[in-house]
């Protein structure tokens, strides 16, 4: 253990020297073989109190503090009862969350930067008046009793001791594999991951037949670019509302924004009205074959369709979109006189917004998934009609957190930036080889541009429906107009994209209501195909 905590620290001091290494602790795992032999482990190297006849351990970096837990001990008990669920007490419960939480700095963004704690974890945090940072952070070595046998994702362990017979060579693998899982998955120059290593003792794993060169030398690390706001060009700034949903007031009548409703296709290449089943029988080959011994059916939607009618859809789907808005809480409007509006855009959508490649059928609008595309779509695009004096829809921004801010900005990357001027932010971290970069330059020196930010690690996203399901839509770039009072565009650089129609009316959408509610200045949002087209898109939208 003293011989493995020496080259441990050894790796620590070169990642504290290193400015541009993850500075993540590496992690140094004993395994045990029962847990009394695990108790005075942890007690020699955590607390500083070793048993009768052995000197202290004399290993500071792994010791334990008031503010720091850099060791702990789990026993594979601790594992069987949060996993089935039936922990025992607080302290077991927050064990575990210790235990998943070795190797991650922070919780996990989401697109608009708050952080994702597993469930239960607050509240256990604030029962036993703990912080709220991921608790196994500081965690540098691991005192185990079988917990090692149990699926366990740690990136960062580096050192394995075994102090336990191993008397098979799957557990060998399952301890060692523990310490198999790569740190970093950025590509070296030569578009290969680069090495890393693992330091086992006392574990007789023989399955991988080599090891890694001693005397050779360590590869260089991956360079990585810190992308943050610099104070000095505080006047570049951009703030941005953070929109959760949407509010709306609908008392009489309804109104939907046709050029921003998205389209459906019904596309038979991608899920078949009629297939070939073939019996399970093999060919010469060994293969099942559709043209292998015996007759092939063929299985269509045709007596499904022959059921069914276009206007029982209409009237189905009008039936189901009036109960949901009735059931929102902005809905005023009676029944009776809601269908026959909804109605009406029902079928006007299927007339012209949905496109039926042969041999589909418009009837197949019955099954999923496009009669839940079909719902989502119009519950999205129906609005109160403000052209008859009905109120407008409004943002819904996040109660938790303030406005977004270019002044937020503060990540690290491998992935090679571009300097940019116009910018509070130091670099634009492309997403592209190209594209982007070019998209950056012509932002960055057009004339009507006042500042411009490439939306990376900003938290900037637009909220749409898809699937039944929540998503996050993240635009391209934000340019503040030279304008006297506040304007914004958002600019996204697409190439094909399957659900651009649906991200092109969330946008409109979040636009729309923002500008309405107007604390936040003018906003627009526009789509360049080409790269050419962005200069244009600038100019056009300052004009006007």
């Amino acid at each position: 253990i003293a011989m493995l905590a020496g080259l441990w620290e050894q790796e620590w001091r070169r990642k504290q020297q290193d400015e541009e290494e993850d500075k993540r602790p590496p992690v140094f795992i004993i395994v045990c073989k029962n847990t009394q032999i695990a108790r005075v482990l942890y007690e020699w190297i955590a607390l500083d109190k070793p048993p009768p006849g052995i000197p202290h351990s004399k290993m500071p970096l792994f010791r334990n503090h008031a503010s720091e837990l850099n060791t702990i001990r789990v026993d594979s008990k601790v594992v069987a009862e949060t996993d089935s669920g039936e922990a025992k007490s607080d302290e077991v419960r927050w064990m575990r969350f210790t235990l998943d939480t070795v190797g991650k700095t922070t919780w996990p963004l989401d697109a608009l930067g708050r952080p994702l704690c597993p469930e239960g974890f607050g509240e256990l945090a604030e029962k036993l008046g703990r912080p709220l940072h991921p608790p196994g952070r500081d965690v540098r070595c691991i005192v185990s009793v079988g917990m090692l046998t149990e699926g366990w994702d740690c990136n960062t362990v580096t050192h394995i001791a075994g102090l336990r017979p191993f008397m098979s060579q799957l557990l060998c693998e399952q301890v060692v594999g523990r310490g198999l899982r790569r740190t970093h998955y950025e590509l070296n120059d030569d578009l290969k991951f680069s090495e890393e290593t693992a330091q086992i003792f006392g574990v007789p794993f023989q399955i991988i037949p080599f090891k890694a060169n001693a005397g050779g030398a360590a590869p260089p690390p991956a360079k990585r670019w810190h992308v943050k706001a610099l104070p000095a060009r505080a006047a570049f700034e951009i703030r941005y509302p953070r929109v959760e949903g949407y509010t709306q007031a609908i008392r009489n009548r309804i109104a939907v924004n046709w050029d921003a409703v998205p389209r459906i296709t019904i596309n038979p290449q991608k899920i078949p009205p009629e297939v070939q089943l073939g019996r399970l029988l093999p060919s010469a080959s060994g293969k099942l074959s559709v043209l292998g011994p015996g007759q092939a059916q063929q299985a269509t939607l045709d007596a499904y369709r022959a059921q069914r009618r276009v206007q029982e859809l209409k009237f189905d789907l009008a039936q189901h979109l009036t109960r949901l808005c009735g059931q929102s809480r902005g809905c005023e409007v009676p029944a009776h006189v809601l269908f026959p509006q909804i109605l009406a855009v029902v079928e006007r959508y299927l007339l012209e917004k949905v496109v039926v490649q042969p041999p589909a059928d418009l009837r197949d609008v019955f099954l999923a998934p496009y009669y839940t595309w079909v719902v989502e779509r119009l519950a999205e695009a129906i609005g109160p009609d403000s052209s008859q004096g009905e109120t407008p829809e409004l943002p819904r921004y996040e109660a938790r957190r303030t406005a977004g801010s270019t002044a937020d900005v503060d990540f690290w990357t491998s992935r090679e930036p571009r300097e940019v001027v116009r910018s509070h932010v130091n670099y634009m971290v492309p997403d592209t080889k190209k594209w982007e970069q070019s998209a950056a330059y012509l932002i960055d020196t057009h004339p009507a541009t006042r500042s411009f930010v490439k939306n990376a690690g900003l938290g900037f996203a637009v909220p749409y429906l898809h699937n039944g399901q929540t998503h996050e839509y993240v635009p391209d770039f934000i340019v503040r107009l030279d304008a006297a009072e506040p304007r914004y565009l958002i600019i996204e650089t697409k190439g094909f994209d399957e659900l651009e129609d649906i991200k092109r009316g969330a946008a409109e959408r979040w636009v729309s209501a923002v500008n309405v509610e107007g604390s936040f200045g003018v906003w627009s949002y526009r789509v360049a195909k080409q790269v050419s087209e962005v200069p244009g898109i600038i100019s056009a939208t300052a004009r006007g």
